[in-house]
């Protein structure tokens, strides 16, 4: 790690900002749009149908979801397998955005389903064929993870800090020994859940393709390729690293940090090979399969296709290659945006463009209900994004910040 950056520690910053009231009437919005499909039920507040079964929030809260939170595991890989020191700087945002986002998209199942008080059943009731079942469970068991990663983090918040109001003030005592305890018991044993963290976002991300390539005939041929699992693994590990970029500086502009490009220039030198692997299976799979000639028909499918290996893979691609970018915030931040759009992009057009049933009377275009549901989720991940940060170690400063850091106990007063 960089001499001219300190330890991790909380972020001294002013909470509410014009930007936050309008992430908190996003939030409220959907929060209204969730409590009418809880009460109402999905047709309600959806578009959904025996034909389109799900849409926007499988589409995106889901399985765009998945993929944009791989910098967690990517970031884990580099950091402590790879034993890459000078990116542990990145590690804990990476993963306080992956933990948020699993969180996201295992919500984003809960609300999805039609029977939504049944989602405990997959824990008992299993089902080995199925590749829904082994994306629900490693979700299930990989956010389990994320978790106890991130616990170390609390651990160190409050070591030494506790001071808990009134008569459970007799358990300062207990509840600090308790933590050092958990602490000692995570530093010899979080390599296990490292590890473990990296193998199921490899299985889960491809499974998400193998759930598509059950849609048979249902998908258009530009997506349909027995290959999809390969695709998606490779395109959420392309993803990664921008992910990281995006997040760190648009949270350093937020917090009125300096974007910490000592390592996010490095970061991007590596995304070009990536991005260059993934578009060389994804057009190789296209002329085996002859499916280019899709693309001399003028319609939605062969549209969006372009704008996603275009502008989410190709454009971007060249960018990462360019010193100038990879020493420009502005540049690399919109390089970076532009691999996420790709991804986004490809999640919605395999769930949702090329998804085309038989027998449909009409296509399928999500409801304002279901864009606000989205929206406002998104717009709560991020609330908490900024109040986490805030109260816990996360962020690494330059070392003249340092005196930033400030002691909470934990209550969460001064």
């Amino acid at each position: 790690m960089s001499n001219d950056y300190s330890s991790p520690v909380l972020i001294k910053h002013k909470f509410l900002t014009p930007g936050v009231f309008v992430l908190i009437v996003l939030a409220v919005n959907g929060l209204v749009f969730l409590m009418g499909r809880f009460f109402f039920g999905l047709g309600a507040v959806t578009h959904l149908n025996n034909q389109y079964p799900w849409g926007l929030w499988i589409g995106v809260d889901v399985a765009a979801g998945v993929a944009l939170a791989a910098g967690g595991f990517t970031t884990a890989a580099l950091g402590h397998v790879w034993h890459k020191e000078e990116y542990h700087l990145i590690v804990r945002p990476a993963l306080l955005t992956a933990m948020l986002g699993y969180t996201f998209v295992a919500f984003g199942v809960f609300v999805d389903i039609g029977r939504w008080y049944f989602i405990w059943h997959p824990l008992i009731m299993w089902n080995g064929t199925s590749a829904l079942f082994e994306v629900g469970i490693c979700v299930m068991i990989y956010l389990t993870v994320l978790y106890i990663e991130f616990l170390p983090i609390v651990t160190e918040r409050f070591i030494g800090n506790v001071n808990l109001p009134g008569f459970l003030s007799r358990m300062n005592k207990p509840v600090d020994r308790l933590l050092r305890v958990l602490d000692r018991g995570l530093s010899k044993t979080m390599f296990i859940f490292i590890i473990a963290g990296i193998v199921l976002s490899t299985l889960h991300q491809s499974s998400l393709g193998t759930l598509m390539i059950v849609a048979g005939y249902k998908m258009h041929p530009l997506w349909q390729t027995p290959v999809l699992p390969l695709l998606f693994l490779l395109s959420a590990i392309a993803v990664g690293f921008p992910m990281v970029i995006f997040e760190s500086i648009l949270a350093s502009r937020s917090f009125g940090l300096k974007p910490e490009m000592h390592i996010l220039s490095k970061l991007g030198s590596m995304i070009a090979p990536l991005l260059g692997v993934y578009l060389a299976f994804k057009i190789g799979d296209m002329f085996i399969r002859k499916t280019f000639v899709y693309l001399s028909e003028v319609n939605t499918a062969s549209v969006m296709f372009t704008i996603e290996v275009l502008l989410g893979v190709i454009i971007p691609l060249r960018m990462f290659l360019s010193p100038k970018v990879l020493k420009s915030p502005g540049l690399l931040f919109t390089a970076a945006s532009l691999v996420v759009l790709g991804v986004l992009i490809n999640r919605i057009n395999n769930f949702i463009v090329a998804y085309s049933p038989p027998y449909s009377l009409h296509s399928y275009f999500p409801a304002f209900g279901e864009f606000s549901v989205t929206i406002g989720l998104i717009a709560i991940l991020i609330l908490l994004y900024r109040v986490i940060v805030m109260n816990f170690p996360v962020i690494s400063l330059p070392g003249k910040q340092k005196a930033a850091q400030t002691k909470y106990t934990i209550k969460g007063t001064k």
